[in-house]
């Protein structure tokens, strides 16, 4: 039997890199994602498409869809349906606070627990639970950080028998955003996936269009940019603003001149 995940994945570029990792790694992987409201949904339309083109792929992976149905009108966040304008800059301004998702994280950890010590169980093996957060999200997101991983699962093995089958797998708990793109290139050539048709495959704006193109001015977007800038690859998603789609030479001088602002 191959090596089996659990991986909570969004449909942005972090996550879809750990199902790389993961499928490189020679993982059988049990993909979820979640709507909870979200205002930038379309994640879930690009988590569909990647794992459609990686099974077109013959790579082992499936995917569910989680509705966490009543949550929209109860959350208050920016981020969520309902909820003010999501902010513009980059993640180091106060006002990026507004982006926090009252417990987000804790509730999808629990159904990636459960899921992956059903697994485990049902199959009698190890299972491993994947997430794509990374060091960029510590200082703006308290779910992220280290201490609430050890406490969160902690309440997990207490609460369960037979917990010592599943532990946690973070590859990029110390890694930022440029280091997740090399490591997706990295892992689409042994893959022998195309780079382009996986990252055009993820959405990492937080402003998307009704069209389903991205924003390049909301946080989340501008460190998306500063990874491929650094990278020296264009970006394949399509990027837009009010007046409609944009060249990503238009995002990436943006992000630019952000990030310059920044220093």
């Amino acid at each position: 039997m191959k090596k089996q995940a659990v991986l909570s994945l969004s449909g942005g570029m972090d996550s879809s890199t750990v199902l790389l990792h993961l499928l490189a790694d020679e993982y059988e992987v049990t993909a979820i994602s979640f709507d909870y409201g979200q205002k930038h949904n379309i994640e879930l339309e690009r988590a569909k498409e990647l794992v459609a083109y990686l099974q077109d792929n013959n790579l082992d992976v499936s995917h569910h869809i989680i509705t966490l149905e009543g949550l929209q009108g109860l959350l208050n966040s920016h981020l969520v349906k309902g909820g003010d304008e999501i902010p513009e800059g980059h993640y180091e301004e106060e006002n990026m606070i507004n982006t926090v998702v009252p417990n987000r994280n804790k509730m999808m950890n629990s159904i990636v627990q459960a899921v992956a010590l059903s697994l485990a169980n049902t199959n009698d093996t190890n299972v491993v639970i994947a997430m794509g957060i990374h060091a960029g999200d510590h200082a703006i997101y308290p779910d992220c950080r280290q201490e609430f991983r050890d406490a969160d699962f902690k309440a997990f093995e207490i609460g369960n028998w037979g917990s010592d089958k599943v532990s946690v797998y973070t590859p990029y708990l110390d890694t930022d955003k440029y280091g997740i793109l090399q490591d997706g290139l990295t892992c689409c050539d042994q893959l022998g996936l195309s780079f382009n048709e996986v990252y055009s495959r993820t959405n990492t704006s937080y402003k998307p269009t009704e069209e389903g193109y991205s924003d390049y001015k909301s946080a989340s977007s501008v460190e998306r940019i500063e990874a491929f800038i650094k990278l020296g690859r264009p970006d394949p998603v399509q990027y837009a603003d009010e007046t409609g789609p944009v060249s990503y030479t238009v995002a990436e001088a943006h992000v630019s001149t952000v990030l310059e602002r920044a220093m």
